[in-house]
């Protein structure tokens, strides 16, 4: 079985990825999902997982035919024929909203809109808003997306939104005189700032839907075992990759957090928490500070010309 997945329920199982997995097959009956960067790893295993308890599924990729054939898998394996795909590439605002547009147009409901695009680079890429290419990726794509889709969400009350942040976001910080970080770029500061500012981004949100039945919180899915080395770090990428793959996790493993988070009754009503392995726990002290927090709200507003 799947690490983690097969602990959703003792139901019927399923072949997913080739492996067989139980799951309970209407425990998401009549809900729709969307996932976001569900090509490949931990959002592609969550996208399945939840297909397989009956949601009716829409995932998100850059590249049209890739995209294409994950949903066709997943129709496959998870016998669920509502899995449906959407294109947008999240270096590029316009695109996000025309993703949100998409979606609106063929939905009138969203009960789980999970965050989980993400990017790393070890050199510096320069955008045309104000930021680089990071922290547009991590943080201002799903910000913009979210808060697109926020009149949707709330109208499918009771619903989730989940943040796919890191530990790494302890070791970040917030120069918003710098967010271009123009000076001293390191890949690893740049991700961890973007990281910080999805957790601040989830509990600034879960105070701003508190009284509207729709929970937001921040998950840790673990140290995955993903292509980051390989694609970022030349020549010595792919053994960087196997090196790190020895102690890592399964994308089926680190997925299993989101897929909770998403759809277990055991977190029903919990809100503006960060999640590592099931379990709420403290995140970094400066991701509870609320004036930052507003203040990366209006700036990420500004940025991606929201209002």
């Amino acid at each position: 079985m799947v690490a983690g997945v097969e602990r959703i329920s003792s139901g019927q199982p399923i072949i997913m990825n080739g492996i067989e997995v139980s799951v309970d097959k209407n425990a998401m009956q009549g809900k729709v999902c969307l996932v976001t960067g569900a090509t490949a790893g931990i959002g592609k295993v969550a996208a399945a997982a939840l297909a397989a308890q009956g949601a009716e599924v829409v995932i998100t990729g850059r590249n049209p035919q890739k995209t294409s054939d994950v949903a066709d898998q997943i129709k496959s394996e998870t016998g669920n024929q509502s899995v449906q795909y959407l294109l947008a590439d999240f270096s590029n605002l316009q695109q996000v909203r025309d993703l949100a547009a998409a979606f609106k147009q063929r939905y009138s409901r969203l009960d789980v809109l999970l965050n989980n695009a993400g990017a790393f680079f070890n050199t510096r890429v320069e955008t045309s808003y104000g930021v680089e290419m990071v922290f547009l990726v991590n943080h201002l794509a799903p910000f913009l997306l979210t808060n697109l889709l926020l009149d949707v969400i709330q109208a499918s009350t009771p619903a989730r939104i989940v943040n796919v942040s890191s530990d790494t976001h302890k070791y970040g910080t917030l120069n918003f005189e710098d967010l271009g970080f123009e000076r001293g770029y390191f890949g690893m500061k740049a991700y961890a700032r973007s990281k910080l500012a999805n957790v601040l981004f989830t509990y600034e949100l879960a105070r701003r839907l508190a009284e509207r039945d729709v929970t937001v919180n921040a998950v840790h899915p673990g140290h995955v075992a993903t292509d980051i080395w390989k694609t970022n770090f030349s020549i010595f990428g792919p053994a960087l990759k196997y090196i790190t793959s020895l102690f890592a996790l399964t994308p089926q493993q680190g997925a299993d957090a989101l897929i909770y988070l998403a759809s277990s009754s055991d977190v029903a009503g919990i809100t503006g928490q960060y999640f590592v392995k099931r379990k709420a726990v403290p995140s970094s002290p400066l991701s509870y500070d609320e004036k930052i927090a507003q203040r990366l709200w209006e700036i990420s507003e500004s940025f991606t010309s929201l209002k």
